[in-house]
């Protein structure tokens, strides 16, 4: 995996916990966040976390460093699917990445082929994510819901709710994860393209600013799904204590 590819895995990562840790105001509000966020950091922190270790730090090389890395996501897939009986969905992403990313180790010799095989790897992230929502289970959600609910037990009862009962609801959840794939997978293809079309030099730095940019135009355009989200989840919230509140009178 090299470092372009290792950061589109890493910047997603970002992205999601950046989105899914607001600020404690209870004791409360701790434990489910900690619960959400333990398996993105089992699932993408840890196999990247390996792979850097074994690769940068302990001079192995990239095929095999990836291919010990693969087995945590592995075995969290081979897990879910067997004791839960469920997809784990970023658990396998990491490890078609990482398989992706081994095949296309042996690329190599030519310039723009390496810049263009980036582009292949973090491309899977993206159709990952939009592969995901078409399944019915949007990937970004494993951050977007700890984020909107902020860890209250009132507003992750009305996520859920509203999830089994509102189309409005889940349009808007499918909504994130699409913006997020949509941005990353058009940086794959700017990528790509500037792979062959601009000169090697001028890509070797222009890579990281259209990931930059990505990111950037991801987070910005995801408040057309967050916000309606935060709004449905209130009055939810709202309708439900009024309901309490006349019942108990």
């Amino acid at each position: 995996m090299t470092t372009a590819t290792a950061t589109t895995a890493t910047a997603v990562s970002a992205a999601i916990s950046t989105e899914s840790t607001p600020a404690m105001t209870s004791a409360e509000q701790t434990h489910p966040l900690k619960q959400a966020l333990a398996p993105l950091a089992v699932d993408i922190a840890v196999p990247l976390g390996g792979y850097y270790v074994l690769h940068s730090a302990l001079g192995l090389g990239t095929a095999a460093a990836l291919g010990v890395a693969s087995v945590v996501p592995a075995a969290r897939s081979i897990f879910a699917a067997v004791v839960k009986r469920e997809a784990n969905a970023l658990a396998l992403l990491m490890l078609t990445v990482n398989i992706v990313a081994i095949a296309l180790t042996f690329v190599s010799g030519n310039a723009r082929l390496m810049l263009a095989k980036d582009s292949a790897v973090s491309s899977t992230i993206a159709l990952g994510i939009l592969w995901s929502v078409r399944g019915g289970k949007p990937m970004m959600t494993a951050g977007l819901k700890p984020f909107v609910t902020k860890g209250d037990a009132a507003r992750t009862a009305a996520w859920d709710a509203l999830r089994a009962e509102s189309a409005k609801f889940r349009a808007k959840e499918n909504l994130f994860s699409v913006i997020w794939g949509g941005w990353l997978l058009a940086e794959c293809v700017a990528r790509l393209v500037g792979a062959f079309v601009l000169p090697v030099s001028t890509m070797a730095w222009l890579g990281t600013v259209v990931l930059i940019v990505a990111i950037a135009g991801a987070c910005v355009t995801g408040g057309a799904a967050v916000e309606p989200l935060e709004k449905l989840i209130a009055a939810h919230v709202e309708a439900h204590a009024e309901t309490v509140s006349a019942e108990e009178r």
